[in-house]
C-alpha cells in the first residue's frame, strides 16, 4: 500500500528480507483476495517478463502515483545507461532538488508567519532557539561597535543548532513520503518507506543517489557542517523494512 509504483518479488523480497519463495506465497493470496493487483512487466530483451504486485486502488493505491514511478523509474534507467559517473551525477542532482526544497519551504514559512515590524526573534537561520540571547555589537555582516566585544558560541549552542538542522531534514523526509524514523538525537534514521521502490531496486546506484544527494542539498542550504555533509551516509535496504541514513557517520562509512 505504501508503494506508489507496481514491484516485484525480488524487490519486495530485498525490502523485508524475505525468501521471494515467501513473497510470493502472501501475494498471491492477497490477489486471490482481491486485495492486491498482479500484472505483467513491459518486454524487455529475451524471457518471459516478470509479475508486478501493487495494492487494489480501493485498499490505499495514491491515483496517478504509477505514473509518477513509471517516469522516475525511466529516468534513471536512462541516466545509468548514458552517464559514465551516475552515482555521482545522481548526487547532484539530488543536491540541487534538495536546496530548492528547503528555499521553497522556507519561502512558505515566510509568506505565510504573521511578522510584525522587525520582530523575529524566536528561532536563528538554523532553526535553534534564540529567544533571550544578550546579542551585543550589530547586525550580521556588520562589525561590532568599538568596545564592544563578540560573545564566543558555546559548544553546547553549535550542537543544539546542528540537531535542529538534522531534524527540519528529517521533516522535509517526512513530506517526501520516506516515513523516517530518527533517533533522539537524529543522528542516525530508519527510513521506512521509498517512494521509489521498484526503481531503486533496479537502479539503486541512480536512485538511492538521488535521495543522497537530496539529503546533503537540503544540509547545505540550512547551513550545515560542509565537512560533516560530504560524510552523510545512505545505506539501502539495511535491514528489514528499512533504509539506513547517518547524519552524523563515521568517516569509515561514508558512502
Amino acid at each position: 500500500m505504501d508503494q506508489p509504483e507496481p514491484c516485484t518479488v525480488r524487490a519486495l523480497a530485498a525490502l523485508t528480507r524475505q525468501h521471494p519463495n515467501t513473497i510470493r506465497e502472501h501475494l498471491d493470496g492477497l490477489v486471490d483476495d482481491r486485495l492486491a493487483v498482479r500484472i505483467r512487466a513491459p518486454v524487455q530483451g529475451r524471457g518471459r517478463p516478470a509479475w508486478l504486485y501493487s495494492a487494489a486502488p480501493e485498499v490505499g493505491s495514491e491515483p496517478g502515483g504509477g505514473e509518477y514511478a513509471g517516469l522516475a523509474s525511466a529516468l534513471a534507467t536512462q541516466i545509468a545507461r548514458t552517464t559514465k559517473e551516475p552515482r555521482a551525477e545522481s548526487i547532484e542532482a539530488g543536491r540541487m532538488w534538495g536546496r530548492d526544497l528547503i528555499r521553497r519551504s522556507r519561502t512558505a514559512e515566510v509568506t505565510g508567519a504573521d511578522v510584525e515590524g522587525d520582530d523575529v526573534t524566536g528561532a536563528d537561520a538554523t532553526g535553534a532557539d534564540v529567544t533571550g540571547a544578550d546579542v551585543t555589537g550589530a547586525d550580521v555582516g556588520e562589525s561590532p561597535e568599538p568596545g564592544t566585544r563578540e560573545v564566543p558560541v558555546s559548544g553546547a549552542t553549535k550542537s543544539a543548532a546542528a540537531r535542529s538542522v538534522r531534524r527540519e531534514v528529517v521533516d522535509l523526509l517526512d513530506r517526501l513520503g520516506f516515513a523516517p524514523s530518527p533517533d533522539a538525537r537524529a543522528a542516525v534514521v530508519k527510513l521506512r518507506r521509498c517512494p521509489l521502490l521498484e526503481a531503486a531496486h533496479k537502479n539503486p546506484e541512480v536512485v538511492c543517489g538521488v535521495h543522497l544527494g537530496v539529503v546533503r542539498g537540503a544540509l547545505d542550504e540550512l547551513g550545515a557542517d560542509p565537512e560533516q555533509t560530504e560524510l552523510t551516509a545512505l545505506e539501502p535496504f539495511s535491514e528489514p523494512g528499512a533504509c539506513r541514513l547517518d547524519l552524523l557517520p563515521r568517516r569509515a562509512t561514508a558512502r
